[in-house]
């Protein structure tokens, strides 16, 4: 049974007093720390450790929450630049980051007006609990917004068990918000979102996480059972959560820890051109065209995130259903376009470096960056993506 929350009367850490100058320089002092563990925690699918205990130290994984709880009531736009900070030094570590905020972006924006929810952005904010996703299940795979397991209620209380495929650094997580049907009856898509704290739920490893790259994020399969209070229950339906927060701020974070990641191949690739042309002056290196090309790639999806966060800051100003349609498709293509273009832009720069950024173990090396980036489409998939932006732009055309 989980604990009764309760308010945690903290001090607050000092980035959080500096505001978001200060949360940047600590995002540097954590994505310094991932850096120097980054190629140990890919090789041995580790949970980056160091960079988060870091990033407790200072305050950032209550960053988000408003200061009423606690926290630093950081921004969008500032837990994006944060993302992509970490995603230079370490992916996986960024990866686990912007999960967790997607996780407590929910809570904030759906929470509302629930004391237990709103009790539990204080103990984020105090005790920097980190926060995981259960969405995924088996039969079901990757689809969002349909969920075969069930909330079953007796007496005020619930029991769930989930089958999920993934569910990432699970092991890790201090809380979990998992998807179910609303009942046993429930259709599929009749879903609601439950927050099961470590006390409430246990997990039994289904199967491992041996994978190409995202390695650090420990994305085992588990089966989840947990047992706790209703009010743990978000009080709005999960199809609201779904399409209001989560999906748009995933879109936003991956895309911003995605540029991350190639703004520091592509920077890697910049070095080694200039020492190219320094050893030969006079004469530009063969590979300069390729280095106009990946770093235009990497501003283009810097103006396409920034366009995003500036979208998604106007939401909630009276948008007609046409009009939300319009924002759903570009988020969609948000995802879609900044995770390919990603790849194109390593790619680019594995071209500008050669041996050097095929070789493991050199200051330009690019593998961990390609292999970690090819998660990007697959993270849901872009053909499923794809196709529901299709549906929308349809919907919005005869609206």
């Amino acid at each position: 049974m989980s604990p009764p929350l309760a308010s945690v009367e903290l001090a607050r850490p000092a980035a959080v007093h500096a505001g978001t100058a200060g949360l940047m320089a600590a995002a540097a002092l954590a994505a310094a720390e991932a850096a120097l563990h980054a190629d140990r925690v890919d090789c041995d699918a580790a949970f980056p450790h160091e960079a988060f205990a870091v990033l407790r130290q200072h305050g950032l994984l209550g960053a988000m929450v408003p200061a009423a709880h606690g926290g630093a009531g950081a921004s969008l736009d500032t837990i994006a630049a944060i993302c992509r900070v970490l995603a230079a030094g370490c992916a996986s570590a960024g990866m686990i980051y912007a999960m967790h905020q997607i996780q407590v972006a929910c809570l904030i924006e759906h929470g509302g007006g629930s004391p237990w929810h709103e009790q539990l952005l204080g103990r984020i904010a105090g005790e920097q609990l980190l926060l995981a996703s259960a969405t995924s299940e088996e039969a079901i795979g990757g689809a969002l917004r349909n969920s075969g397991c069930a909330v079953n209620v007796d007496n005020g209380r619930f029991h769930l068990l989930k089958m999920a495929p993934t569910i990432s650094y699970g092991a890790h997580a201090d809380a979990i918000l998992a998807t179910a049907r609303r009942h046993a009856d429930a259709s599929p898509s009749d879903q609601v979102m439950v927050c099961l704290l470590k006390p409430d739920f246990t997990l039994e490893s289904l199967s491992t996480w041996d994978t190409l790259g995202m390695r650090g994020t420990c994305s085992n399969g588990f089966r989840l059972e947990a047992r706790g209070a209703c009010e743990q229950i978000l009080p709005v339906a999960f199809g609201e959560i779904a399409d209001g927060t989560m999906t748009p701020v995933s879109h936003i974070l991956w895309a911003s820890l995605w540029t991350g990641i190639a703004g520091d191949a592509v920077q890697r690739a910049k070095a080694f051109f200039q020492g190219q042309a320094r050893a030969r002056p006079g004469s530009l290196p063969p590979s300069a065209t390729r280095v106009a090309d990946a770093v235009a790639m990497v501003q283009m999806m810097e103006g396409r995130l920034e366009l995003a966060l500036a979208h998604q800051r106007q939401r909630h100003a009276g948008l007609s259903v046409s009009a939300l349609f319009s924002l759903a498709a570009e988020m969609n293509g948000l995802k879609t376009s900044v995770s390919a273009l990603a790849i194109e832009a390593v790619q680019q720069a594995m071209m500008i470096c050669g041996m050097a950024g095929y070789k493991h173990g050199t200051p330009y090396s690019l593998g961990r960056h390609l292999r970690d980036l090819w998660s990007a489409p697959l993270m849901i998939n872009n053909d499923r993506i794809l196709t529901n932006t299709a549906s929308l732009l349809l919907a919005e055309r005869s609206s």
